[in-house]
């Protein structure tokens, strides 16, 4: 499983000023926006239909769908509350703490995981919370 991270200030994203508790943000957001920009390398695992990942800096789990197509989703867990021990197969985010799984489809009942509206302009993806 690969988690994003960068050691540099460019990575690919935009956050509004708001601690998020030391991470990583050089770009811009509003209110409850976040804008990245899908040729950074940071976000290359999105570059293919079917990838993914946990974008931890905004607490984000990022699925592609399709080659216009982004799904976001919160990336804690509605049963124990991580965020970091996420895979994705058959159709499901699995959190390994306690191995419950969860929908990428943003529907369900019960227990499910926050989906965000998205929108894709150019390589510029838009998640909004």
């Amino acid at each position: 499983m690969l988690e994003a991270c960068s050691s540099g200030d460019d990575d690919g994203y935009s956050a509004a000023p708001v601690s998020n508790g030391g991470g990583m943000n050089s770009g811009t957001s509003q209110d409850t926006a976040v804008t990245i920009d899908l040729n950074n390398s940071n976000f290359s695992e999105l570059a293919s239909v079917g990838g993914w990942m946990n974008y931890m800096d905004e607490n984000m789990l990022l699925l592609r769908i399709s080659d216009t197509q982004i799904r976001a989703f919160s990336n804690v867990c509605p049963h124990a509350g991580a965020n970091n021990q996420w895979s994705h197969k058959n159709s499901n985010f699995v959190c390994s703490n306690h191995n419950r799984s969860f929908s990428d489809d943003c529907s369900g009942y019960g227990l499910k995981l926050t989906c965000y509206n998205t929108m894709i302009e150019g390589t510029t993806l838009t998640v909004n919370r």
